[in-house]
């Protein structure tokens, strides 16, 4: 069992953002791994453990040939990581994203199954993994609360307002995972100083074959304002017809 997880690596969410001139999140210095893909990368450890063989591959995108956050995710037991780093990336969009992972996938070869987290706690589009799994012509299985392996197929349990769906597709395919799927582990020092030593392939977008309108963003960021400040909630008086009152407010917001 070869499973592949995309991990990306974002600014420390504890310090405040800054933008570049371009309206795009500064991605300098050091980057950390984004907590959400820390579930893909445990529960791909988990169902290699169980099929009784394989590894799993990191593939992430970013700046500056940073590793940091592939560390993290190497010291909780991933054998090796893809890293596309390339100043022609800067800017992209999911579409732009996705054929930068598919393309990556397609390096690792013989990949049974792509785990990625449902977004990316700094961009939180939701749409990457679909378009992975759309480039590679693959099924995609989205927002699993649960994931096995059995006979060739993945089975999932799709996470649902009024509870969940059972889904399952043949092998290979690319899957979701929500939070708090399992439980990641914490790296411990051993994993730490291994994962120094486990090999990660920096390659750039033309090394995966990707040029020219491949790289053109399908999106731009044209302004970014301060939200507005919070206003003061309405206040009634109750006179003995407080019920009225509230029943009228939320029809009119359309909840009853």
């Amino acid at each position: 069992m070869n499973v592949v997880v995309c991990v990306k690596q974002i600014p420390d969410p504890a310090v405040p953002g800054e933008l570049n001139a371009d309206h795009t999140l500064k991605r300098e210095g050091k980057l950390i791994l984004d907590e959400s893909d820390s579930y893909g990368v445990e529960m791909a450890l988990q169902l290699v453990e169980a099929a009784g063989g394989g590894e799993v591959t990191l593939i992430s995108m970013a700046p500056n040939k940073e590793v940091s956050g592939l560390r993290t995710a190497l010291a909780m037991g991933a054998a090796k990581a893809v890293l596309v780093s390339d100043d022609a990336l800067h800017g992209a969009d999911a579409l732009t994203t996705a054929k930068v992972i598919a393309k990556s996938v397609e390096r690792v070869g013989g990949v049974d199954l792509v785990l990625a987290a449902t977004e990316a706690t700094d961009g939180y589009t939701g749409t990457v993994p679909a378009q992975v799994a759309a480039l590679l012509d693959w099924p995609a299985l989205t927002f699993a609360k649960h994931v096995e392996i059995n006979d060739g197929k993945v089975k999932i349990q799709r996470q649902t307002e009024a509870g969940y769906d059972d889904v399952e597709a043949p092998l290979p395919a690319v899957v979701s995972v929500t939070a708090g799927v399992v439980e990641p582990r914490y790296p411990s020092f051993k994993g730490i100083m291994a994962a120094k030593g486990k090999p990660v392939d920096e390659v750039t977008a033309a090394d995966l074959g990707l040029s020219g309108d491949d790289l053109t963003a399908h999106q731009n960021i044209v302004s970014v304002e301060a939200a507005p400040a919070r206003e003061a909630g309405e206040k009634f008086e109750d006179d003995g017809t407080g019920f009225e009152k509230i029943v009228a407010f939320l029809d009119e917001l359309k909840v009853i």
